[in-house]
């Protein structure tokens, strides 16, 4: 089977390797003519940045990039990606990079031409309906790395930098008009982000196929991606030159993130509180909350985890389910506390609190209370 194609849900991308090359038509199909590359601190000078701004330079679209994205992007990289933008006369963005940088990049892309600060337009009600449409700039999404799926997204998550809160901004033109996944830009991917961002992957499937919403083509494509993440996570960790590995964990990885409009849950109502604080990698925060709350929501989701069980191969139902999880993580040095990656016991409540506010206890399938979320907390730290 050849992992070529062209696809067009949720939003046009063309998958295969080497398709980087099409960055100057896929451009000219969005109407940009200037673009501002936006991508992070870490890939700026490594030699897939070098290659996607020569390939701008050499279609007559200049190589201006912008790569000040912090780990855990913040209203402040916002501002100064606009100024970028504004001041060099750019009328669209190519994210480039991993979540931080895509999420970064669809931002400046929406916000640079609006006159309401960012915050008017968090994923509140019907906030998004505060923005003017027809300034948003066209975004073509380049991921790095095979994880948050922020490529077939209409959201991006922004911390903000006063109250430490992860915030997400939402709005339907922030879906990028075209999407590149060529998995040899993430060749070079070390270990412990192939692990945690394809983790990262695994809790969108896992939380969307949890989620009580009605969404049957979600809670299908949420199926066949863990199946790909047991499949080829293990090759990718071990291998990063293996290609097929590398493709199906894009593929995952997008449809996690296509997944999840059917719901998130208290893995990332967790997590973001934990990431804005503690400034800890995403994925793997997200992998070291699973088994606990898997554990919370098992009396609602433990029928549906049998059926997900025998599709992925593994015996024992949900309760083998449990089990594969916490192998999973460990074949990968994933910590089980997440003490081993800084966080202290001291800011519990805190965390709570902001666990409680996040928009992704809203999908969870067993109400969070300030007593059950503390409880995780204290499980996990």
């Amino acid at each position: 089977m050849t992992l070529t194609g062209n696809w067009s849900y949720p939003t046009n991308i063309r998958f295969g390797a080497g398709r980087i090359a099409e960055i100057a038509d896929a451009c000219q199909q969005a109407g940009i003519g200037n673009p501002l590359l936006v991508t992070d601190k870490g890939l700026a000078s490594l030699d897939i940045t070098t290659y996607a701004l020569d390939l701008m330079e050499a279609a007559g679209l200049g190589r201006a990039m912008f790569s000040d994205v912090d780990a855990n992007p913040t209203e402040k990289n916002l501002d100064a990606g606009i100024i970028a933008f504004r001041s060099g006369g750019h009328d669209g963005v190519i994210a480039f990079g991993g979540g931080s940088a895509l999420d970064l990049g669809k931002m400046i892309a929406f916000q640079a031409g609006q006159t309401r600060p960012i915050w008017d337009f968090e994923d509140v009600g019907d906030w998004w309906t505060r923005a003017n449409p027809d300034v948003i700039a066209p975004i073509i999404a380049v991921p790095t790395t095979a994880g948050t799926g922020s490529e077939v997204g209409r959201a991006s998550v922004i911390t903000d930098s006063v109250t430490h809160v992860k915030k997400i901004i939402f709005h339907p033109k922030v879906l990028p008009t075209i999407v590149i996944c060529d998995a040899e830009l993430t060749v070079g991917m070390p270990q412990f982000f192939t692990a945690g961002t394809g983790l990262d992957a695994f809790a969108h499937c896992v939380e969307a196929y949890s989620s009580p919403h009605y969404h049957p083509m979600s809670q299908g494509i949420a199926l066949e991606g863990m199946r790909l993440v047991k499949d080829y996570l293990p090759r990718a960790y071990a291998d990063g030159t293996d290609i097929e590995a590398r493709a199906n964990m894009m593929s995952a990885a997008a449809m996690g993130a296509t997944a999840f409009q059917k719901g998130l849950g208290a893995i990332h109502a967790l997590s973001h509180p934990i990431g804005a604080v503690y400034n800890t990698h995403h994925g793997t925060t997200n992998a070291v909350c699973m088994p606990e709350v898997l554990k919370m929501n098992a009396p609602v989701i433990a029928e549906r985890f049998d059926a997900a069980a025998a599709y992925l191969g593994i015996e024992g139902g949900f309760s083998g389910f449990q089990d594969f999880v916490q192998d999973f993580n460990d074949s990968f040095k994933i910590p089980r506390k997440l003490s081993e990656m800084g966080v202290g016991t001291d800011r519990i409540d805190e965390l709570t609190e902001m666990a409680l506010k996040d928009p992704s206890t809203g999908g969870n399938p067993v109400k969070m209370t300030f007593e059950n979320t503390k409880a995780l907390f204290e499980a996990i730290i």
